[in-house]
């Protein structure tokens, strides 16, 4: 029996994934949140393809690592952009030293993002998982997107989540000061952010020959979570880690969207790994899309 569309997920997670063989030799990918996990294993798919990387990462001395390992094993070209997307101001100067420096970015892969399981907040007064999943991504994409139009055909993905279906995205309270946080909740309402705007995005950019869809790139095992306490982090590394899977299916996964030929014209999409899925129906409002879209251009200063 056929599962219903918002519980393909389930089914989805089980298929034989696609896969492609097509090149990006010397073309420029930017990839945010690249020394571990979901990025890492892109990063070094995407170098294996001959693409020139620009790692946009937090950590400069893990940065430096993965340039040294990902240059030994491919001999292709990697540079590294220093921001810590929790710092709207660093997101901007990374993009504008990116956009300083190259000419053509035919893709970008936004994967950074961070899970909480308590409230907090970041020194621009934003709850964080919605500034590091949601704001900065939108920003940066935002800060990118003319040279990505110049460089079309280009393709943006952004790296997205089955979490989005916990949902908890309340446009009167995006930081938490009316409700108890919740983590899941909190995880899920920066995941529908991002969805929402996926769509209005995909549909300003219609005819310009700039692509965007969104990935869940799989039930993998991360280190996302592991800024939490003790007992998270014992839970992630002693349990959750056993029943997930290996991050390399996600960056192989991610290479697809990044090169397959198939997928020049395909834009507005949610994938779970290489499948297309429906998302859960509170993020397919776009009256709220519309309104997030606005608040999230006030938000990042984009607007006044």
């Amino acid at each position: 029996m056929k599962l219903p569309e918002e519980l393909q997920f389930i089914e989805n997670a089980r298929k034989p994934q696609k896969t492609t063989t097509a090149r990006l030799d010397g073309q420029v990918c930017v990839i945010t949140g690249a020394t571990s996990g979901v990025g890492y294993q892109a990063a070094k798919r995407i170098a294996q393809a001959g693409a020139h990387l620009v790692l946009v990462c937090r950590n400069i001395e893990k940065a430096n690592i993965v340039k040294a390992e990902i240059t030994n094993l491919f001999n292709t070209q990697v540079d590294i952009v220093q921001a810590d997307f929790s710092k709207l101001d660093d997101v901007r100067n990374a993009a504008k030293q990116i956009l300083n420096q190259f000419p053509v970015i035919k893709v970008l892969i936004n994967n950074a993002g961070m899970h909480f399981t308590t409230r907090t907040l970041t020194a621009d007064g934003f709850e964080t998982a919605f500034e590091v999943n949601h704001l900065a991504s939108f920003l940066f994409t935002r800060l990118l997107i003319d040279r990505m139009i110049e460089s079309s055909p280009s393709r943006i993905i952004q790296v997205s989540s089955e979490g989005h279906r916990f949902g908890g995205l309340k446009l009167d309270d995006l930081t938490w000061e009316k409700r108890r946080y919740r983590g899941l909740q909190g995880y899920g309402a920066s995941k529908t952010a991002q969805l929402l705007t996926v769509w209005e995005l995909a549909e300003r950019l219609n005819g310009s020959g700039v692509t965007i869809n969104a990935v869940h790139p799989g039930e993998v095992a991360t280190n996302i979570g592991m800024n939490n306490g003790l007992i998270y982090r014992l839970y992630q590394k002693y349990l959750l880690s056993f029943i997930l899977k290996d991050p390399k299916i996600s960056g192989e996964a991610l290479y697809y969207f990044a090169a397959a030929p198939e997928l020049s014209n395909t834009s507005g999409k949610f994938f779970n790994m290489t499948h297309v899925e429906k998302p859960a129906p509170h993020a397919l409002d776009r009256e709220m899309g519309k309104q997030i879209w606005d608040i999230s251009e006030k938000l990042t200063g984009l607007t006044s």
